[in-house]
């Protein structure tokens, strides 16, 4: 059997590497093996990472034959998500959460929800004192939870939204060292680390967004309101080809991935477009020509479509991509890749991080250019930083539209200057990545 080639380190050694130092351990491999590695990701299933378009058009295509996507594989989620999820469901059954969820976050809905975004963004950036350092990610955190909550539930600065924030915050913050990761890869160091561990409240925390999150479906069960066009009210309205609709721990279970996956990766692509633009006088300016053409208060569409601002959004989701990887596929028969005979049970990823940082698709990887995506145009395998086939993020469209409208609001209502002039590099946070330190701005007008 002609097996890819993977690092000759203990497997708890790749495990901890992968957990503590992704990026660096990705660059390392790929630099070494190339289109494809075998890496010890997971302790349960041989695992294989692959950035070759050409693999990954082939494990992405959902009707393969020889490759499956089950959600129980995505069972890290399940603290956060819980089992009814649309990530943990598998065959039919995400499949029809797929077309339950889906009207709520595409299509004309966007419409209803620029005003929310260019709202609730106004209202944070408003709070900016002038000549004050501020860290951009904890800016940008504020503006896309606002922005999900008021999204997701239609509560604007009620008690119950207020208080779910608060709870959903402390939430993320519990489970984004790698620290609580590893723990919950190895339980004895969660045992060891004890009241060290960052996330020893998050039971406690869980269940009081439990509660806030049953409480809201409750009350919208008692008093119907057809007026209402939130992602809840959607939801508890969409049905299924046999007319039935979600259960509360299926609602509960979308609303929960919602929040936290919709908020939580936008907040960080947006403080790293951030930082990219002020970090570049020639980008900022170009931008801004871009966005002042349109005059004022421009179409949310018209927005959308500059191809600018999508080229600069695309470049930040290509240099530091939040997923690194897409979800796991398994072998299910054997599966020739670049060469290589994979057997039935090995699980293979998609490396979102590596493919982005392919020499022969961008070159100089490290340099920021947004012109790249100016001047050609990327297969779904090429740029995939929503992952793809069947399991291709369902909040994307969502992602891209608040992302563009609120770095454009950003840019034509207020003047920042970049105080952290040193380059910051990534690193994980939680499942996801994040600028490995604060980057701080200052307001100047």
């Amino acid at each position: 059997m002609h097996l890819p080639p993977s690092p000759r380190t203990p497997g708890a050694i790749q495990l901890l590497r992968w957990i503590f130092t992704p990026m660096s351990y990705m660059d390392e491999c790929a630099s070494a093996y190339g289109d494809i590695y075998g890496l010890n990701i997971r302790p349960d299933y041989p695992s294989v990472l692959t950035s070759n378009p050409n693999a990954l058009q082939t494990i992405l295509t959902s009707d393969t034959k020889e490759l499956s996507s089950p959600g129980e594989l995505n069972g890290i989620f399940i603290p956060i998500s819980g089992t009814q999820s649309l990530i943990t469901a598998s065959g039919k059954q995400h499949q029809r959460k797929r077309q339950l969820v889906m009207p709520a976050l595409h299509g004309e809905r966007m419409r209803a929800y620029a005003n929310i975004i260019n709202q609730v963004t106004d209202e944070v950036i408003s709070t900016l004192q002038i000549g004050v350092s501020f860290s951009i990610r904890n800016v940008t955190q504020t503006i896309t939870l606002k922005i999900i909550m008021q999204a997701v539930f239609g509560l604007y600065n009620s008690p119950r939204a207020i208080e779910l924030e608060r709870v959903l915050s402390y939430i993320l913050e519990s489970t984004s060292s790698p620290l609580s990761l590893a723990a919950g890869v190895f339980p004895i160091l969660g045992k060891v680390l004890g009241k060290l561990n960052p996330a020893r409240d998050f039971e406690t925390l869980l269940q009081q967004a439990d509660k806030i999150i049953y409480e809201e479906i409750q009350e919208r069960r008692n008093n119907p309101d057809s007026e209402r066009v939130d992602i809840l009210s959607l939801l508890m309205s969409a049905r299924d080809e046999d007319g039935q609709g979600m259960t509360n721990v299926e609602l509960r279970d979308e609303l929960m991935t919602l929040l936290t996956a919709g908020h939580e990766t936008t907040a960080t692509a947006l403080a790293w477009a951030v930082y990219f633009i002020y970090k570049d006088e020639t980008i900022k300016t170009k931008l801004l020509n871009e966005l002042n053409s349109l005059g004022k208060n421009p179409d949310s569409n018209t927005i959308f479509k500059l191809p600018y601002l999508t080229a600069v959004c695309n470049e930040t989701l290509r240099i530091y991509p939040v997923a690194l990887t897409t979800f796991p596929r398994q072998v299910e028969k054997p599966i020739s890749l670049c060469g290589y005979d994979l057997e039935p049970g090995t699980l293979v990823y998609g490396s979102i991080y590596d493919t982005h940082r392919r020499q022969d698709l961008y070159p100089n990887p490290e340099q920021f250019k947004p012109e790249r995506f100016l001047e050609r145009q990327y297969s779904a395998y090429e740029f995939l930083p929503f992952g793809g086939g069947a399991r291709r993020c369902i909040g994307l469209a969502f992602a891209q539209f608040e992302m563009k409208l609120v770095l454009a609001r950003i840019l034509t209502s207020v003047q920042l200057e970049l105080v952290t002039k040193t380059k910051v590099n990534a690193k994980r946070r939680g499942l996801v990545s994040a600028p490995d330190r604060p980057i701080y701005m200052s307001r100047l007008n």
